[in-house]
C-alpha cells in the first residue's frame, strides 16, 4: 500500500510527508506494521535520521488504532532500530545501518584520464555566462508573467520570445522573421528532428549535407530515413552548384555564415546557387547560424534565409552565444510549414516557458548585445593569442577558419594528425581532428582530398586556465 509519511508530527502526514511503499503481512496489523518497518529500515528505504510520522498521523493513514502504531513503534525502539525522545519524535536510528545482499565485485574498467585542458569545439565560455544580468532579467521576467505563462504553452513557443527574436534576427541577421514565423525549440538538435521528421512526411527522400560536419546530425538525418549524400567543401564553402546533379535530394543542410568546422564563409555565388536550387526544385535549404553573431575582421556575413525566406529554414541558438545548458533554440520558417513542425512536436511545447520569458527579457533589454559584443571581444583576442603564439613556437603550423566563430584549424604535416590527437590526450589537452568530422560514403564517386589538421576551440577555457591551455597546446604541436 501507497502511504505519505510525515516529517512532523504535529500535521498529517499525507500534507507533508515523502511515500513510502509498505507490504503489511503476518498474523496481525501489529506485527504486520512491525516487520514492514524493520525491513524499510534495514533495506535502506528508511536511511538513519528519518523522522517518522506521529502514531497518530500514521495510525490515520494506515487505517488502525494508534495504540496499534505506537505497540509498533515501541517494540522497534527496543530492538534498536528506531530512537524517541521528547521533543524529537520517532527517527530511525544512527547505528541502523541497512545491510545489503553481498555481491561480486565488478569489474573495474580503466578509466580514461579527465583532460586539464578541454579545446573540443562546441562551446562557448561558459564561466563568462552572465549569471547576474540573467538572474535580473529572470526576476522581471518573473514578476511580468501572464497567468497562462504557466500552463502548457503555444506549441510555437512564447509569443514573447518569438517577438523579441523576430526584431534582434532582423537586425543583428538580416533575417526576414516575424513572430508567427518561429518556432522554439529546446537545441538545434531538437529542431532538426523535428524538421526531418516533416521532410519525410513530405516524402523527401534525401537530404545533402555538407562533407565536413558533424556526425550526431548526419545520424539524425539518417535515423529519420534520409540519404544524406554529400556536398564538397573547398575554400570557397559547400559546393552548391553540385546540387543539381544530385538525385532525389529535397533539402540541404550548410552553415553559410562560417562552415562548421572549416571556418569558410559560403561564397556570393554559391549562396546565389542554393537559391537557384532551391526555386527551381522546390526544395529548402537548411540555415545552421550556429555562432553568426561571432564575426571579428568585418561585419558578420547575413543570413542566407534574407535572400529568399520562404525557401530557406533559418536556425539559430544560445548555445554558442550564451550557454548550451538553456537549451534554447529557435527556428524561423515559412508560415505554412509551422503547423508540420508543430504537429511533429505533439503539439506540446518542450522548452521551459521560464527560461523562454528569461531570453527574451534578455534579449528586449539589451543586455544580449551587450553580453555577445563582450564575448566577442574576448575571443577575439583569444584567437590573436593564438596565431600570435603558434607563429612563435610552431611556425610550421598554419591557422586558417579564423575570420569568425569559437574555433581555428591548425594545418599539420601530411600523416600526422592521429599521432597528435593521441599525444595531446596523453598530456592532458582534448582537441578534435578534422578526420573526426569527415563525411565520405563509400557509393559517393569521389574522395576528399587528405587534410591533417586539429580543430581548436579557443574560446572554451575559463581565463585562469587560458595561458596554460595554450602552452600545452603548444608543447605538442608536431
Amino acid at each position: 500500500m501507497e502511504d505519505s509519511w510525515a516529517n512532523s508530527s504535529d500535521a498529517p502526514s499525507s500534507a507533508f510527508g515523502t511515500d513510502l511503499h509498505l507490504e503489511l503481512s503476518g498474523p496481525g496489523l501489529r506485527v504486520g506494521l512491525t516487520d514492514a518497518l524493520r525491513e524499510a529500515v534495514r533495506t535502506g528505504r528508511l536511511v538513519p535520521g528519518t523522522r517518522l510520522p506521529s502514531s497518530r498521523s500514521l495510525a490515520a493513514d494506515l487505517g488502525v488504532a494508534r495504540n496499534t502504531v505506537a505497540d509498533s513503534y515501541a517494540e522497534l525502539v527496543a530492538e534498536g532500530w528506531l530512537t524517541a525522545q521528547q521533543g524529537s519524535g520517532t527517527r530511525v536510528a544512527r547505528r541502523a545501518e541497512p545491510r545489503r545482499a553481498a555481491h561480486a565485485a565488478p569489474r573495474t574498467r580503466p578509466t580514461q584520464r579527465r583532460p586539464t585542458y578541454g579545446l573540443l569545439p562546441g562551446s562557448p565560455n561558459l564561466a563568462e555566462f552572465p549569471r547576474t544580468q540573467w538572474l535580473k532579467a529572470a526576476r522581471r521576467a518573473l514578476t511580468a508573467a501572464p497567468h497562462d505563462a504557466f500552463g502548457y504553452g503555444d506549441a510555437l513557443g512564447r509569443v514573447e520570445l518569438r517577438t523579441a527574436l523576430a526584431d534582434y534576427l532582423a537586425r543583428v541577421r538580416g533575417v526576414y522573421a516575424e513572430p508567427q514565423r518561429v518556432v522554439i525549440c529546446s537545441g538545434f538538435h531538437h529542431g532538426l528532428t523535428l524538421l526531418a521528421q516533416t521532410l519525410r512526411a513530405r516524402r523527401v527522400g534525401a537530404v545533402a549535407v555538407e562533407s565536413y560536419g558533424l556526425d550526431i546530425y548526419r545520424d539524425l538525418l539518417t535515423g529519420a530515413g534520409l540519404r544524406i549524400p554529400p556536398l564538397y567543401v573547398d575554400e570557397r564553402g559547400a559546393r552548391t552548384e553540385d546540387l543539381t546533379g544530385l538525385r532525389g535530394v529535397g533539402a540541404v543542410l550548410v552553415t553559410p555564415a562560417h562552415q562548421y568546422p572549416t571556418g569558410v564563409a559560403l561564397h556570393p555565388d554559391r549562396r546565389a546557387a542554393a537559391i537557384d536550387w532551391a526555386r527551381a526544385t522546390g526544395g529548402l535549404i537548411l540555415e545552421d547560424d550556429y555562432d553568426g553573431e561571432f564575426r571579428y575582421d568585418r561585419q558578420p556575413v547575413g543570413a542566407l534565409q534574407g535572400l529568399d525566406p520562404e525557401r530557406v529554414v533559418y536556425f539559430g541558438t544560445a548555445s554558442k552565444s550564451l550557454a548550451p545548458g538553456l537549451r534554447l533554440a529557435w527556428m524561423v520558417l515559412h508560415e505554412n510549414l509551422a503547423p508540420e513542425i508543430v504537429a511533429a512536436k505533439g503539439y506540446v511545447e518542450m522548452s521551459s516557458t521560464l527560461e523562454q520569458l528569461t531570453l527574451a527579457e534578455f534579449i528586449a533589454s539589451g543586455a544580449y548585445d551587450r553580453h555577445v559584443r563582450a564575448m566577442r571581444l574576448q575571443y577575439r583576442r583569444r584567437r590573436d593569442q593564438l596565431v600570435a603564439t603558434l607563429a612563435q613556437r610552431a611556425p610550421g603550423v598554419r591557422v586558417t577558419g579564423l575570420a569568425a566563430g569559437l574555433q581555428a584549424v591548425l594545418e599539420l604535416p601530411r600523416g600526422t594528425e592521429r599521432s597528435v590527437v593521441e599525444t595531446a590526450a596523453r598530456q592532458g589537452v582534448a582537441v578534435s581532428g578534422m578526420a573526426e568530422f569527415r563525411h565520405e560514403p563509400a557509393d559517393s564517386g569521389w574522395r576528399l582530398p587528405e587534410q591533417d589538421a586539429l580543430v581548436v576551440n579557443y574560446a572554451a577555457p575559463s581565463d585562469s586556465a587560458w595561458a596554460g591551455a595554450l602552452d600545452a597546446l603548444c608543447g605538442v604541436m608536431p
